[in-house]
């Protein structure tokens, strides 16, 4: 049994708090075409176990950051994420990203409307098995496990670049519910704040960059060669603090990275602040290989805290920060 879809509404027009149900199984396969899809957007074997729950918008998600090619932003259509609800990687490897999942609109409707009636359709274009087998692509020439996911392919569900300059995702961000106005207003400035720093180191000599040419919070990292490992042990539930920004630069290169672990601008608002720990990260899918990497050191996610696109022009994605143990201090509840 299918249900028609047709007889759905093309838009929801939904704003963060609406309430939403995610539609039946039956009625959400058959939205998709033989890959899985909707708009090239993956429906994956882990959203399966929010059909029929009743659940809160968090964001609409109608732009998103590139971090497959680091293209800026990119416009999507019809889709939000919902509160708390992110990918556990069961049906991916096993990978601990827990990306925040993307809703289309027509695998919801409005929690207060009513269920429609269903429909035979024969020939279903895609069943459970199919769904399970679209979680794989092709593997690479050494033979390596490669994935599908939305983060994957999000590039192929969003092939719009969303310019800098298009003020109507910033009217959407208040619209929506996404952002306050002070925040559209920061966001801006700061994006505009970068995209001078960015000119500058094009066009200036190096003696006029101000404050190198870095972006906004001036991260840059003063280490050359192997950066410093710490191993404190962490564990869920334990309390840290936040080293400072400046301690933490001591601890990265040029590139901002410590072992091949990012820590960027977003990151660096919450230096000095303390926290839980959530859990602990081994491996992860790197969504521009698609290849699960291990982590040599693993990294720690801290409860509470994720990218809340200040400094990314109010990207909705809420990524999760990963954490190196040398950026933390254990604090002794005892």
């Amino acid at each position: 049994m299918q249900t028609e879809r047709a007889s759905w509404p093309a838009q929801l027009d939904l704003r963060v708090g609406d309430r939403v149900e995610v539609r039946s199984e039956a009625e959400i396969l058959a939205t998709l075409d033989e890959r899985g899809e909707l708009d090239s957007l993956p429906f994956m074997p882990e959203m399966l176990p929010y059909c029929g729950t009743v659940l809160t918008v968090d964001k609409v998600a109608h732009k998103v950051c590139d971090t497959i090619t680091r293209g800026g932003l990119r416009r999507m259509e019809n889709a939000v994420h919902l509160t708390g609800v992110r990918c556990d990687g069961s049906a991916h490897g096993g990978c601990q990203n827990a990306c925040l999942i993307y809703w289309k609109e027509d695998w919801l409707r409005r929690a207060d409307e009513p269920a429609p009636d269903a429909v035979d359709d024969p020939s279903p274009r895609i069943t459970l098995p199919i769904l399970e087998a679209a979680t794989r692509k092709e593997p690479g020439p050494d033979g390596e496990e490669r994935f599908a996911c939305q983060a994957t392919e999000l590039n192929r569900a969003t092939p719009e670049p969303l310019p800098f300059t298009n003020l109507g995702q910033y009217v959407a961000d208040v619209r929506t519910g996404n952002a306050s106005v002070f925040w559209v207003v920061r966001a801006f400035l700061v994006g505009l704040f970068n995209r001078l720093q960015g000119l500058s180191t094009r066009v200036l000599p190096r003696q006029l960059w101000f404050r190198g040419g870095k972006r906004w919070r001036f991260v840059a990292g003063r280490v050359v060669g192997r950066t410093p490992v710490v191993e404190l042990g962490l564990q869920p539930g334990d309390r840290i603090r936040i080293k400072s920004k400046d301690a933490i630069l001591d601890t990265i290169n040029a590139d901002q990275l410590n072992r091949g672990l990012g820590f960027d601008e977003e990151m660096a608002r919450f230096c000095g602040r303390e926290a839980r720990v959530e859990r602990r990260v081994q491996q992860v899918i790197d969504e521009k290989t698609s290849r699960m990497v291990q982590m040599k050191t693993p990294c720690i996610v801290l409860e509470g805290l994720v990218c809340e696109g200040a400094y990314n022009v109010n990207c909705p994605r809420s990524w999760i920060c990963f954490w190196r143990e040398v950026w933390l201090d254990r604090i002794d509840e005892k």
